[in-house]
């Protein structure tokens, strides 16, 4: 059975070290047979929640004219969602962030999913990653049926392609391969 699979990179740098890593998990992933689409954030806009009220409840869509809509459907009609971003002071960056919160007018139609999560810093201890992927975690635990399959740490990356140099890169391609 192939699965849909979206990938998610929040990267502001096109060809940063967690977009390099989304580009290898998507390869695993076509050359297994899967359809895999992936969205650079970067290119699309997205403004963050501002608490408005009126999707509350699903009564009415987000007010928003943005890429956001587009975004979620895509999410809503994937089997499989890849979270990546960068790891700037412990967490998940502003552009994935703003995303997540976004989803807050249909999220209840984000369900049972597979999401793997990629996240690249420039600290090399995996334990530093945890709190941004609480944050992930927090997001993922208001979806029904979510199942984490998957993390990818590319730690020890701050330059510009280090991770290239690290193990990441294949189990990138790996973990991908095996969706």
């Amino acid at each position: 059975m192939n699965k849909r699979v979206l990938v998610l990179s929040s990267s502001p740098r096109r060809g940063g070290n967690s977009d390099l890593l989304c580009d290898q998990f998507a390869r695993g992933v076509q050359e297994a047979g899967h359809p895999a689409e992936k969205i650079f954030i970067k290119d699309k806009k997205i403004n963050y929640c501002t608490g408005c009220g009126t999707c509350l409840n699903g009564r009415k869509s987000c007010p928003q004219k943005d890429d956001m809509a587009e975004i979620l459907e895509k999410m809503i009609a994937a089997d499989v969602i890849v979270m990546a971003t960068p790891v700037y002071f412990y967490t998940m960056c502003a552009q994935m962030k703003a995303l997540i919160d976004r989803t807050c007018s249909r999220y209840t139609e984000i369900s049972n999913k597979e999401f793997y999560f990629i996240v690249a810093a420039a600290d090399t201890g995996i334990p530093a990653m945890e709190r941004t992927l609480e944050g992930f975690r927090g997001f993922t635990s208001c979806l029904a049926g979510a199942q984490e399959k998957g993390i990818i740490y590319g730690v020890g990356a701050w330059n510009m392609g280090d991770i290239t140099e690290t193990q990441a890169m294949g189990q990138a391609y790996e973990m991908g391969s095996r969706v």
